[in-house]
């Protein structure tokens, strides 16, 4: 099998992740809001997992609104906290996941919400004087990403919270890509969202955990389960498999936070040696552990990637549009980036516990953007 060197793409389930599931898939299969053996087992198993999840981000087990992914959970996040707050202003920036900027287009489009954009450095990082200037006595939400998933900026996440709670306004921190690798707790964020398939459990699972003080409304009506933040059936096997898979990767973070920077910065000293032209996106120093992203000047990042893939390496293009599309990555772009620069881009993303060293790769990716490049 080839390296595989996309993991901020999708992540395997973990081994413990699906024992821990299984018995809710088959003995407990109960639904939690039947009132017998089998569902109350349901019931418990769902609100344990929902404690060991919101022990995790130091909030409240009630906060914790177990959903099907990060689209849904921010989604919830943009438009179920701006709708019912009676405020007409939301910030964020031009470098968010395409679910927070559909969201926020949404709300200007069919409920008249003006969007500000706060602009970010040539890194990706959001100053706290800037937003404290976009922020005015009508914003309702501030929602930003603590890392990004294509350049792996970190944002001081703490910093940006405080700027916005002197201004009265809530904070929704997108942490998908920072799960894992990141403090979540003590951030003064608001609301959270998380993805399971980025930290070890199944696709379909995910948190948008929201401080109770704040009203929310849901996307889903219904039955009024999740205390009426989401309805419809929980998927009690989903919720254990993300508490288990965040459960694990907390435990683990610090010591796999250090040995992938180890990793990353090796990797891309090796990668700027070994290919001129090429350029480091995204902050120096203040990024995702395991992210090193590059653009190649000169090459097409999609071509290069088929080659990587000849080679063994298995990496993603920066840009966040379909593969092959002609679209600069709007993340690039607002870095500041050339649309041609940004066209060129490569991100190689590295799992927990990664022991294989990367000179090689860095060899595979000079090799690869040598032999585009001789294509023309």
């Amino acid at each position: 099998m080839s390296l595989y060197l996309d993991n901020a793409a999708t992540t395997p389930v973990r081994p413990e992740v699906v024992a821990a599931m299984a018995p809710y898939l088959t003995r407990w299969f109960g639904n939690p809001s039947s009132h017998h053996e089998v569902g109350e087992a349901a019931a418990s198993a769902l609100e344990d997992a929902r404690a060991r999840v919101a022990a995790i981000l130091g909030m409240r087990s009630g906060d914790v609104v177990f959903t099907s992914g990060g689209t849904e959970s921010n989604n919830t996040a943009v438009k179920g906290l701006v709708l019912p707050s009676g405020k007409k202003h939301l910030v964020t920036t031009a470098i968010e996941h395409e679910s927070v900027l559909a969201s926020a287009d949404y709300l200007a489009r069919l409920h008249g919400v003006d969007v500000t954009y706060a602009p970010v450095d040539a890194t990706g990082t959001l100053s706290p004087d800037v937003l404290a200037a976009a922020l005015r006595d009508d914003t309702a939400l501030v929602s930003v990403g603590y890392a990004n998933n294509e350049v792996g900026t970190v944002q001081d996440a703490a910093a940006l919270a405080a700027v916005a709670h002197a201004r009265g306004v809530p904070l929704h921190l997108d942490a998908v890509q920072a799960a894992g690798w990141l403090p979540l707790a003590g951030l003064g964020a608001d609301a959270i969202t998380i993805a399971g398939h980025k930290i070890g459990a199944p696709k379909g699972t995910g948190i948008l955990a929201v401080r109770g003080r704040l009203p929310l409304e849901p996307l889903l009506h219904g039955g009024g389960q999740e205390r009426g933040r989401r309805s419809g059936t929980p998927d009690v096997a989903g919720a254990v498999a993300f508490a288990t898979a965040l459960t694990l990767a907390e435990a683990e973070r610090v010591a796999e936070a250090d040995r992938a920077t180890r990793f990353r910065d090796e990797f891309i000293r090796g990668v700027l040696a070994a290919v001129p032209g090429a350029r480091l996106t995204g902050h120096p120093e203040h990024r995702l552990p395991a992210t090193a992203s590059f653009v190649f000047p000169g090459v097409n990042g999609e071509t290069v990637l088929l080659e990587l893939e000849r080679r063994g390496v298995v990496s993603s293009s920066g840009s966040a549009c379909a593969a092959g599309s002609d679209e600069a990555s709007h993340v690039l772009l607002a870095l500041g980036l050339d649309p041609d620069d940004a066209r060129t881009a490569v991100r190689f993303t590295f799992p927990h516990h990664m022991t294989q060293n990367l000179d090689a790769v860095a060899i595979a990716v000079a090799e690869a953007v040598t032999a585009v490049g001789s294509r023309g």
